[in-house]
């Protein structure tokens, strides 16, 4: 494991594995968030669950906030750490929440969803990103 922390030719890997990384997961959720997003502005009533009881309506535009602009922030490695805080908490709802009582197979994918996310906030947008060259740039 330390090897591949050290500065080198590893972590020009470790940037490239991130870029990939980021960029599917983002494409992946955005499959999920473009969905939510047309109902949400499809003029039809809302039938969403409400967990925290704060209304349907407002309950899915947090989770299209989530699935969608925090999606493409991470896809483009801007504001990245921030952008999956909220990715984290829609997938946690998810599993916790929404299919608590469904049996694992229900829950899988926002379970690989949360570990990617995880992921994506401990190691961060790396070298191809825009944090990067904004970080750069300063």
């Amino acid at each position: 494991m330390k090897r591949l922390l050290h500065t080198g030719t590893n972590d020009n890997y470790l940037d490239f594995l991130s870029l990939i990384l980021r960029v599917s997961i983002a494409a992946f959720m955005l499959t999920h968030g473009l969905g939510k997003l047309n109902l949400l502005f499809s003029g039809n009533e809302i039938q969403f669950a409400d967990p925290f009881g704060l209304g349907a309506t407002f309950s899915l535009a947090l989770t299209v906030f989530a699935e969608v602009l925090c999606s493409i922030l991470i896809g483009l490695g801007l504001l990245t750490r921030l952008a999956s805080i909220p990715l984290i908490i829609t997938m946690l709802v998810a599993v916790f929440m929404i299919h608590a009582d469904d049996p694992f197979a229900k829950k899988e994918f926002a379970l690989l969803y949360l570990l990617i996310y995880l992921v994506v906030f401990v190691v961060g947008s790396r070298k191809f990103s825009l944090d990067y060259l904004l970080q750069k740039k300063k």
